[in-house]
């Protein structure tokens, strides 16, 4: 049986898990550092770096314990080594080094991006490939085709904020306070969602760009005006990121009319409202829509694990030499198309 320890430390959340090649998490810790962050509003990427430093090893050491397997038993050592925060990805990756130098065991150096790209098929053994993928987090806004581990094309990404951005950042306006999403969808249960006027950006467009700036800035000035409560702010606000979601993925279905399986990752993912308005968008394209539980939708070490059992499973797999880089930016398409805006970093 084969045995992957993953190992996450790319934002926030400080995660370790062993997972088997029969898609079974067998066992995973998760450490959260809202406590820490949220005086701020947001992440600071140096206490976010040391609360990593502070953790892992006592994490890795507990979650050997509960899965009862030693480092030897393992097939495989797989760490986020980008794209996020370099500080903490530094500190995941070079704790996997150690462990695969000390133990003799492959270390696989996995893309954060392709760990969510591949989470739905941990969760779900019927998913093949190929299939669409629309890719929502705090960092990245993106829909791709995925065509197998590896073969990734990205035909859409947002040139400016990330949708998991704006919701944290509506939060932040609206004092909802830290983790801003999941703040926003409760408070948004209490609103009227055509209460305040705000922008659909690039809905109506012939390109699949995603940009939210424009309605973060939006609601500012309409939490500014007074005029509105905030339960109505945070509803209309989620509305309108549906709506642009929605209408930006209708067009990039377009092009994937062979894909039979909608799929979304990334921690917005976890969002039941987006969730409905995706299953309803594939069912009017007679596609199969598959998502992740919400537990593998934010980051998590498990996909991290079962991103590395993909890659051990690949014909022509070689280990990664321990001398490589983390990675602050790592496109999953490095030949995409550039878009203007900040999409040229995606």
């Amino acid at each position: 049986m084969v045995l992957v320890l993953g190992i996450e430390s790319s934002c926030d959340e400080t995660a370790a898990a062993i997972v088997d090649g029969e898609r079974r998490i067998v066992a995973q810790r998760i450490a959260s550092q809202d406590a820490e962050h949220a005086p701020f509003g947001g992440v600071v990427p140096e206490i976010a770096a040391r609360a990593h430093a502070e953790r892992l090893a006592p994490m890795v050491e507990a979650v050997l314990a509960d899965a009862d397997v030693a480092l030897n038993d393992l097939d495989a050592i797989a760490a986020t080594a980008g794209p996020g925060l370099i500080g903490g990805v530094m500190v995941g990756l070079v704790s996997a080094k150690a462990l695969a130098m000390a133990s003799d065991v492959p270390l696989v150096a996995v893309n954060h991006l392709e760990g969510h790209a591949l989470s739905p098929r941990l969760a779900d053994e019927s998913l093949a490939f190929p299939y669409a993928l629309l890719l929502v987090s705090g960092g990245h806004c993106q829909i791709l085709r995925v065509d197998d581990v590896g073969q990734y094309r990205r035909l859409a990404t947002t040139i400016d904020d990330a949708l998991g951005e704006a919701f944290d950042k509506t939060a932040k306006i609206l004092g909802l306070g830290f983790p801003g999403g999941p703040a926003v969808e409760r408070k948004a249960k209490e609103g009227d969602a055509q209460a305040v006027p705000l922008p659909r950006p690039m809905v109506g467009s012939g390109e699949p760009h995603f940009s939210f700036a424009g309605l973060k800035s939006a609601v500012l000035r309409a939490h500014e005006s007074g005029k509105y409560e905030v339960a109505d702010i945070a509803a209309s606000f989620q509305q309108a990121a549906i709506d642009c979601v929605i209408d930006r993925l209708r067009i990039a279905l377009d092009e994937m009319r062979d894909c039979k399986t909608l799929v979304v990752a990334g921690g917005v993912a976890a969002n039941a409202s987006v969730r409905a308005a995706l299953e309803e968008l594939a069912a009017k394209h007679d596609m199969q829509f598959i998502a992740p539980p919400p537990k593998l939708c934010t980051d998590n070490a498990a996909m991290i694990a079962w991103a590395g059992i993909e890659r051990l499973g690949m014909k022509d797999f070689s280990p990664d030499p321990l001398d490589i880089s983390a990675r602050p930016r790592w496109p999953l398409d490095p030949d995409a198309e550039p878009v203007r805006g900040a999409g040229v970093k995606a």
